[in-house]
């Protein structure tokens, strides 16, 4: 009888762990779909609110990787005018790194003007909330094309 009340103790602790990582999840998730709707929407409080104070943002070109206040005088202007950008979540993988407040993400993306692009970064749980400290944004290339793209890289790096 002991150790069947044992195994059900043990089987309840284990749904209550997978159900809070579960949980976790889904708030990783919610903040992420919130930062692509913020952008979409220029909505510059509700983007930059959901970055950490230490985040960086990295863009899709070689040169762009900006603390939050460097990235908040890039956006300011297009967000001023009510011009945002729309990248839609078509798959996320979000992983919690055990004991710690941290998540990592990697996420294919659609945008009207780029077509198929990936975003990945890390989050922190501050305060109760999770917020953006890392987010990279990239263009995934097709390996086929790659020494294509490759060149065009590099004769535009030379021009």
């Amino acid at each position: 009888m002991l150790r069947v009340l044992l195994g059900f103790v043990l089987f309840i602790i284990a749904i209550s762990v997978f159900a809070q990582s579960s949980n976790e999840k889904d708030n990783v998730s919610q903040t992420l779909d919130r930062f692509h709707q913020a952008a979409a929407k220029a909505n510059y409080d509700g983007y930059f609110n959901l970055f950490a104070e230490q985040a960086v943002f990295i863009g899709t070109d070689g040169s762009e990787r900006w603390t939050k206040d460097a990235f908040k005088a890039y956006v300011k202007p297009h967000f001023t005018k009510k011009v945002g950008w729309l990248y839609k979540s078509t798959q996320r993988n979000i992983s919690l790194v055990k004991d710690t407040n941290i998540a990592f993400f990697d996420e294919l993306l659609f945008n009207d003007n780029y077509g198929k692009c990936r975003g990945t970064g890390v989050l922190i749980k501050l305060n109760n909330e999770w917020k953006i400290l890392q987010y990279n944004l990239s263009i995934p290339v097709p390996n086929d094309l790659s020494k294509q793209v490759i060149g065009l890289i590099q004769s535009a790096s030379e021009s």
